[in-house]
């Protein structure tokens, strides 16, 4: 019997991982330490995907003409999602989609809209909470700011959006010690409004007299002045004065910006035999890393012009805050993009004549397939007891396939004879994962896509611990697991699906 194809129920020892592990291990150490926020994740693999050839489309342009069989785009909306895909040489108008979806964004500090805080001779900034954090683990962390900074252009009147990454540590969130608090050795509490607050520096007391500053040496018109104010004055100046060196611009040049705190430490391999990594937003990182690779792969032109159908990656934003947004999963991103080439025949000559009758979405949704890939929970063996006896996935045995009968996974037994074709291909050992009863369940984007789509969908991802965590790890020998199995995926996926019958009597 092959192993590949089995679902381990308990541990089995690693073996040495092979070069080619390791190389996608340290590739995704070099994406997650790009990309600290989700402006930075979608640069990141925009990079990658011109590299590898594809062309980049726009929302506010039409299509028809433009998109031709064998040819591999991409499209992003708010610069924080991104929908990437390959048309294949055979494809057919009503052939299915083969489709992975994942999100960018993870639990994290923003900073708020007016930010600029002191207290107790500190500079402080003011934080707003994203999403559901471990927010006690960001207590006493070397931290730093990243985000999406709108820059005014003087000469051509123009705000453009510029990606900014301080890499050096700025903030720390100080915890008390425990010699000053009374319940020094029960749960640690705190209010997040007032105790979770990072501090910036120390208020020098000559400070409101002293001409330094972002704005030193400028003498500003009065309607320049108030455009200052209402960024200078609602932050620290000295973060302004960061910002804009970083970005070798004027401090008057800042409109706006988003800012996201983030771990200034590095993500790297650890454990005994570097079979661990240990890094910030894993979840879901790992997902947005992997697809990219393995869509690449999958479209390379020597495996494209032979392919029956579209290859797609759909990275959402906003998916730890619930994906209802413009650019959320919970949006009309996807199904407006299934939309606009379900009408095109990827003959220019044709579409410029015409569009194919909307129909056609209807029938390749009901060919098509999305893995909702997410990340998984590997047992802790500190809280084995907090995990189905059954069901205890572990780091480096494979992807999880999450099942749930209350559809907080939307997995059904269609899906996994799929993913165990798709495992036997390309021989990646998978696993299963259910809650306990007594226990609540997370959710991913998958349940609201196959509602919105009416498409069949499918929950996986690779295993890791401390899920939420600001510093989360995961093995590291699980990245080319998963990346090998959406290759195959996207390679075999209309062969493999023509041989799997849910509905009526032909497929």
């Amino acid at each position: 019997m092959s192993i590949f194809v089995s679902f381990p129920n308990k541990f089995t020892r690693s073996i040495t991982m092979s070069t080619s592990a390791v190389q996608q291990a340290q590739g995704f150490l070099d994406f997650v330490n790009q990309s600290p926020t989700p402006y930075h994740v979608i640069n990141t693999v925009k990079k990658q995907l011109k590299d590898s050839g594809f062309v980049e489309l726009s929302e506010r342009n039409n299509w028809s003409g433009s998109i031709r069989k064998n040819c591999k785009y991409f499209v992003t909306r708010n610069a924080s999602s991104i929908i990437a895909f390959g048309v294949g040489g055979k494809f057919q108008p009503g052939n299915g989609f083969s489709m992975v979806g994942g999100h960018t964004d993870s639990p994290a500090l923003r900073i708020k809209p007016i930010s600029k805080q002191s207290k107790e001779g500190f500079h402080q900034i003011g934080v707003e909470t994203y999403g559901g954090g471990i927010w006690h683990t960001w207590f006493d962390r070397d931290l730093s700011v990243a985000g999406r900074v709108f820059v005014s252009e003087p000469e051509t009147g123009k705000c453009i959006a510029r990606l900014v990454k301080i890499d050096r540590p700025l903030l720390r969130i100080p915890t008390l010690a425990i010699h000053l608090s009374k319940d020094r050795y029960v749960k640690f509490e705190f209010n997040k409004e007032t105790q979770f607050k990072p501090i910036a520096g120390l208020i020098e007391t000559n400070e409101t007299s002293s001409t330094s500053g972002c704005c030193e040496g400028e003498k500003l018109s009065e309607d320049q002045f108030h455009a200052v104010k209402s960024v200078v004055e609602r932050h620290n100046k000295e973060l302004i004065g960061l910002i804009a060196d970083e970005l070798s611009i004027k401090p008057t040049q800042i409109e706006d910006f988003e800012l996201i705190l983030y771990d200034n430490q590095k993500s790297c391999f650890g454990g005994l035999n570097n079979e661990f990594i240990f890094s910030p937003r894993l979840d879901n990182q790992v997902t947005c890393f992997c697809a990219t690779k393995a869509l690449i792969a999958a479209t390379k032109l020597s495996k494209l012009e032979n392919n029956q159908g579209i290859q797609l990656i759909s990275l959402f934003d906003h998916e730890e805050i619930g994906s209802l947004s413009a650019q959320g999963a919970d949006s009309s991103f996807l199904p407006n993009i299934i939309e606009r080439l379900t009408k095109l025949t990827f003959n220019p000559e044709v579409d410029l004549k015409g569009e194919l009758p909307s129909s056609y979405f209807l029938t390749t949704m009901s060919k098509s397939f999305m893995i909702s890939s997410d990340m998984a929970h590997g047992v802790n063996p500190n809280y084995p007891e907090n995990y189905e006896s059954n069901n205890k996935p572990h780091l480096n045995q494979g992807p999880v396939i999450k099942v749930n009968a209350n559809q907080r996974y939307v997995t059904n037994s269609a899906g996994i004879v799929l993913l165990k074709k798709i495992g036997n291909l390309s021989k990646t050992p998978l696993q299963l994962f259910v809650v306990r009863n007594d226990s609540p369940c997370g959710s991913t984007i998958g349940p609201m896509i196959s509602a919105k789509l009416g498409v069949r969908t499918l929950d996986i991802g690779n295993p890791q611990l401390s899920m939420h965590s600001i510093r989360e790890t995961c093995g590291a020998a699980d990245f080319e697991k998963l990346t090998n199995l959406f290759e195959s995926y996207f390679e075999h996926y209309n062969s493999v699906e023509s041989t799997i019958y849910v509905d009526g009597v032909d497929n």
